[in-house]
């Protein structure tokens, strides 16, 4: 079936897709890593979560270990902003609680064959995001529900080439669901009012988009630790982009006046390419007492250009966003004291730039350049068990920016996005 996508005139076009607007990667894979910013964690061989920062490091054990994580966040995504000069009858628009607060859960395990040889499996995510917006939010058309949640099976093998030198790859099995939603607002109302003399029923929590899928794909890994002494470890860990086709219903609530759908749903796909990201990290042991320990990471944002949506049976997209995203780099350096047998300190912090283009900002996800302040500790419960707490505090930079809606109206923001992480993992030596 083809679906004419052009609604009332040629000069109205689709309404946008917002969904993953702006990064939507996850950097919560431990607890212990989190105490520090994540600083050091491509070669830090702490506990089995080394499967998901660098799958060489298990060589560095020599008994088998189970690790579960768990991560709680709690976003504080503000906007301020003022009603597009358009409407003038609509209300200041502003929101403080977009970002719903979430769980992220995860599980390591690794397992030495022999003194050379190592496996392991995790099951975490790299990337997910959750912004919730009113049905009858004023600039409805440019921001409503927008959920993707990514779920990564992985599986690694190690293989300890000599004293120094341990190479490892892994296969990833990538399960990923999306929805989002978009209403009519304030001003689709006002521009049937204006042009066609009645609203033919559209008010402002009118669905005009709704898309929902899933998908699977894979992907590949492959790392490597460098001991330059028994004091000092290097490592590299380089994790492949996945190519994700959300394939489910596409569907609307506009009057068939107008090409809606009225409520029926069709099949409709878009497509997703999760990008590739890099880590090269540090760790140094100064004495007994201190470790130093530092990264840079490097995500491919670069190929995350366009999102286009489409119905089955058309080759004209439903939805169209330009995202024009670039690469990414985050800088950490962080620390850890053994203040004595049983407890272990440690702190962090990091810088996260943005991958956003300024010219293509938007209120799904309000991105910014942001700073972690990190702080945790282990404790030893005996000689097989330890837990790790980590907490993190993340500031958002101050940004103002316009976003146009799909009638020209032109809605003004200025947003931050602060955010408070608490984590917990429990360690368990075989």
């Amino acid at each position: 079936m083809k679906f004419n996508c052009i609604l009332l005139t040629a000069g109205l076009s689709v309404f946008s897709l917002n969904a993953l607007s702006a990064a939507f990667q996850l950097s919560e894979h431990s607890a212990s890593g989190l105490g520090r910013s994540f600083a050091g964690d491509a070669a830090v061989a702490e506990n089995a979560s080394v499967v998901a920062r660098n799958p060489a490091l298990m060589s560095q054990f020599t008994e088998s270990q189970l690790s579960i994580v768990g991560t709680f966040v709690l976003p504080d995504v503000s906007l301020e902003g003022e009603s597009a000069p358009a409407y003038s009858s609509a209300e200041a628009i502003d929101d403080d609680s977009i970002a719903p607060n979430a769980l992220v859960p995860a599980t390591y395990f690794v397992m030495p064959i022999d003194d050379k040889t190592a496996v392991g499996f995790g099951l975490f995510s790299h990337f997910g995001l959750a912004t919730d917006f009113p049905e009858d939010y004023a600039a409805g058309q440019i921001a409503g529900k927008t959920e993707i949640v990514t779920v990564n099976f992985n599986a690694s093998a190690s293989y300890k080439v000599n004293d120094a030198l341990t190479i490892a790859a892994g296969l990833n099995f990538i399960y990923a669901e999306a929805e989002l939603t978009r209403h009519a607002g304030v001003g689709f109302p006002l521009y049937l009012q204006a042009n066609f003399g009645s609203t033919l029923g559209v008010v402002g929590d009118t669905e005009v988009a709704y898309l929902e899928g899933d998908d699977t794909g894979y992907g590949w890994n492959v790392g490597l630790a460098y001991d330059l002494d028994e004091n000092s470890r290097f490592g590299f860990h380089y994790r492949s982009s996945t190519d994700i086709t959300f394939k489910g219903d596409y569907g609307n609530e506009l009057p068939a006046a107008l090409g809606g759908l009225e409520g029926t749903v069709l099949p409709g796909s878009l497509n997703l390419e999760l990008p590739a990201m890099a880590e090269f990290s540090g760790s140094h042991q100064l004495n007994e007492k201190y470790g130093l320990h530092y990264s840079i990471n490097w995500t491919q944002w670069g190929s995350f250009k366009q999102l286009e949506a489409y119905v089955e049976g058309s080759d004209t997209p439903v939805f169209s966003k330009t995202e024009n995203f670039s690469n990414s780099f985050r800088y950490s350096i962080g620390g850890d004291y053994q203040l004595n047998d049983q407890t272990t300190l440690r702190a962090g912090i990091a810088y996260d730039k943005t991958p956003t283009d300024p010219n293509h900002l938007s209120i799904s996800i309000p991105d910014t350049d942001r700073v972690w302040l990190s702080a945790g500790a282990t404790y030893a419960l005996s000689d097989s068990s330890t837990i790790d707490v980590g907490a993190t505090i993340i500031k958002g930079k101050e940004r103002t920016f316009i976003e146009p809606d799909n009638l020209g109206a032109e809605w003004e923001y200025t947003s931050q996005g602060d955010a408070a992480l608490v984590a917990a993992q429990y360690n368990y030596v075989f």
